[in-house]
């Protein structure tokens, strides 16, 4: 175990007989880190119960907004992109996530804005409610109760859909990402039924349980996803625009829980340019060096190796005619595969499951989700405290 001055702690080579011995975890991880990441299904379906009591309609008043911003930061910023993503290429206005303080200047009367924040009072959600007001546009708010955030939006006398801070912001992805979609379906961008929320809260539930601690790591493919990243530099790419919010929210989660280094986005764009990391010092120059019977870190000195990530959507676009055509999809996603072969750099696929976009995008980052903290814990690394973030709040406030 090695530990710094600013209390970081943990082990430089993950230990995969803690993956397997769910009695530590309850030390590792006192903060309750897995078990707020098994809540996924249940957020779902409180927070669609939470948004059906709020006064949404209010939002009818105005009929279709010129455009839709969603203005927040991290998981708050992320639930942006998962609207834009739902509502697919057909949605007939701008769905913009915006991760800067304010709004954008051309935003006024005619525009929703939609606030988000775990805490209720990030500075970016804040003053985007702020503005949102003082320019006359509709505004919804979605955060924790008796926050600033409420305030402001009760100024306003706009909804807001109050989300009780059950876990961290990162682990609350579903708590806010459903208020959102349910205002979005108000104004009539998405068709979200609540079929559509039953089914993804099942989802999330049924992936809770194959990647429980209990599960040993040859069936829990949440552990067998983190042992694979181990030591490794992930590169993390989705086939689809679906996908690619999975991707980048795998990014997140992999960074703030297992502080690991990772590069994501979208295969489409990584062909034109990214892909060629697969050649480089950490893809096949060093893979060429390897003796192919050691296992990854056997070897004293192993040096660091990409792992590639693969979120394939197989996605249902066939009616979205803006949409790529699910061939070019397929057949990219096996090219980069065969490449990846080719240098022996390895390649985990996690392939969505399900009918709606949004049990497709679950099936996508509840697995990542998982590994994300199993990864954390193999390293001794506690997921949810994490002593930069403190620091860096503590210097940038000074």
């Amino acid at each position: 175990m090695m530990e710094g001055t600013a209390g970081v702690s943990g082990r430089r080579v993950a230990d995969e007989s803690v993956l397997d011995d769910p009695d530590t975890f309850a030390e590792q991880d006192p903060g309750g880190m897995l078990r707020f990441t098994a809540s996924a299904g249940a957020q779902v379906r409180e927070s669609a119960s939470l948004a059906a009591e709020a006064n949404l309609a209010l939002l009818e008043d105005g009929g279709r907004p010129r455009a839709v911003v969603i203005a927040g930061i991290g998981t708050a910023g992320r639930t942006g992109d998962v609207l834009a993503t739902v509502a697919g290429p057909r949605c007939p206005v701008p769905v913009i996530a915006h991760r800067s303080a304010g709004v954008p200047g051309w935003v006024g009367a005619a525009d929703v804005v939609i606030a988000v924040s775990a805490s209720g009072r990030s500075p970016e959600a804040l003053g985007a409610a702020e503005a949102a007001h003082r320019r006359g546009a509709r505004l919804v708010a979605v955060g924790a109760p008796d926050s600033q955030l409420q305030s402001v939006a009760e100024r306003a006398r706009a909804p807001f859909i109050p989300v009780p801070r059950r876990a961290p912001a990162r682990a609350s992805l579903w708590a806010l990402t459903v208020p959102v979609l349910l205002a979005a379906r108000t104004l009539g961008l998405v068709k979200v039924n609540e079929a559509d929320l039953a089914e993804t809260a099942a989802r999330l539930d049924a992936d809770a349980d194959r990647c429980r601690p209990t599960a040993e790591s040859f069936v829990n493919p949440a552990k067998s996803l983190a042992l694979g990243l181990a030591g490794s530099i992930p590169i993390v790419w989705g086939s689809s625009p679906l996908a690619t919010v999975a991707a980048r929210r795998f990014g997140d989660t992999l960074s703030a829980n297992a502080r690991y280094p990772v590069v994501t986005g979208a295969l489409g764009e990584a062909g034109r340019g990214r892909v060629g990391l697969l050649d480089g010092v950490f893809g096949g120059l060093v893979e060429s060096a390897r003796d192919i019977f050691a296992d990854p870190g056997e070897v004293e000195g192993d040096p660091t190796r990409l792992r590639l990530v693969l979120l394939r959507d197989g996605g249902l676009n066939a009616e979205d005619d803006t949409d790529e055509p699910l061939a070019v999809e397929e057949r990219r996603a096996d090219a980069v595969q065969t490449l990846a072969e080719r240098r022996g750099v390895r390649c985990d696929v996690v392939t969505a499951e399900g009918g709606s976009a949004l049990e497709r995008l679950a099936s996508l980052v509840a697995v990542p989700d998982f590994a994300s903290v199993y990864l954390a814990l193999a390293h001794g690394l506690d997921p949810m405290a994490v002593p930069a973030i403190t620091e860096m709040k503590e210097l940038s406030n000074q």
